[in-house]
């Protein structure tokens, strides 16, 4: 099989984040800005500008800042999302089964036990069972930042590897969303959006490659979505889906830096706060963010590497091209970088226990923080720039 080129293996690293080490550490900056303005004297009026209640809204169920980001705004974030899954899908990594099956299979171990890992700390407390999900997302621009930071130490086919994982792990979290977190289903409302998404189905086969219709059609179906009983932000990634490819190739250009360096960074400053002095040593230490902590740090390395390791042993699929195992676990810990997704499935799994949601943060920002930090450390402690691999 001919190998491809460079540039079109490393063409998708560019895509959805704008993937470079920037946009990682303008998270970094993100959430500590959002942790020192949650435990310093601007705390109240950092908590009121995104809690307390807008004096006027044109949506009544988002009456506060809060709800205009998380619900509104994260619809572009996986409208965004959803692009790049049918990109890969149709013209990249995923559309190859050969090529598929690493990754795939290692993004679902990687969900898997640290959901199991959770529970094991957690299970105990049947309140804490619906934040099993937390950790097992993927913060495709914090890792691909982190990445970005150690150039070229790191082969170009692991660097694909990461963001393959991160965008399988992104398509389970949406399956999540969808299906764990929706509650209370409004029959006429599912049936409007049903509706709006056979109409944008239609504009793409009848070949519209015009943004203005799917635009209106998406805030539409949002809207539908919003009072459906389903997350709204589902609704972004459904109208990605009826994006025809030339149409979504332009779309994912326009909107990849303002996602990088807008929505994403505005949704972590406005979740990422938290009242450590509020939580007190007790809620920084108990099981919520011990277990969301864990799952990060230990569950994610452990079933990405150990199912790496497994699929190469049986012949299954080859660990990535110019990699070490030690760079192949360094990436593994990587991978348990939540933030993003899991800030927002914390805030889906208690939504009327805020105290369970700061727990949860806790654990996300402190298990995020150590996978970073660990996974840059073996990565660029691993080898030389110009090292060849074993």
């Amino acid at each position: 099989m001919v190998r491809r080129p460079l540039s079109a293996a490393v063409r998708p690293l560019k895509a959805l984040f704008v993937a470079d080490a920037s946009a990682g550490v303008l998270l970094i900056v993100v959430a500590i800005a959002a942790l020192a303005a949650a435990n310093s004297p601007l705390a109240d009026g950092y908590f009121d500008l995104f809690h307390a209640s807008l004096p006027w809204t044109p949506v009544a169920k988002l009456y506060n800042l809060h709800l205009w980001i998380n619900d509104a705004l994260m619809a572009v974030f996986f409208f965004v999302v959803g692009l790049e899954v049918k990109r890969e899908i149709i013209a990249g990594e995923l559309a190859d089964a050969r090529q598929r099956r690493l990754p795939v299979l290692a993004a679902a171990a990687g969900m898997a036990v640290p959901a199991l890992v959770y529970l094991l700390i957690a299970g105990g407390d049947p309140d804490l069972h619906r934040g099993w999900a937390i950790p097992a997302a993927t913060d495709i621009a914090f890792a691909m930042g982190v990445i970005g930071l150690l150039g070229n130490r790191v082969p170009p086919a692991l660097r694909l590897f990461l963001l393959t994982v991160a965008v399988v792990d992104d398509i389970g979290a949406v399956m999540i969303i969808a299906a764990v977190y929706t509650t209370g289903l409004v029959p006429i409302w599912l049936l409007g959006a049903t509706l709006v998404a056979a109409g944008l189905l239609a504009l793409n086969r009848a070949g519209v490659q015009r943004a203005w219709p799917y635009v209106i059609g998406a805030i539409a179906l949002w809207f539908c979505v919003l009072y459906s009983g389903v997350h709204a932000t589902i609704a972004g990634v459904v109208a990605a889906l009826t994006v025809p490819m030339g149409l979504l190739e332009r779309l994912e250009h326009k909107l990849a830096g303002w996602n990088a360096y807008l929505v994403v960074p505005l949704f972590g400053f406005a979740n990422a706060g938290v009242s450590i002095t509020g939580l007190g040593l007790s809620g920084v230490f108990a099981p919520l963010p011990l277990a969301v902590a864990a799952g990060l740090v230990l569950g994610k390395q452990l079933g990405i590497f150990t199912t790496i390791a497994v699929a190469d042993r049986i012949g299954f699929a080859a660990r990535p091209v110019g990699a070490t195992w030690v760079q192949t676990w360094g990436v593994s810990m990587l991978a348990g970088i939540g933030f993003t997704m899991s800030l927002f499935i914390a805030a889906l799994a208690f939504p009327l226990a805020p105290v369970l949601v700061d727990e949860a943060k806790i654990g996300i920002l402190g298990g995020s923080l150590v996978s970073a930090v660990l996974g840059y450390a073996v990565l660029r402690l691993s080898t030389n720039p110009a090292a060849k691999p074993d």
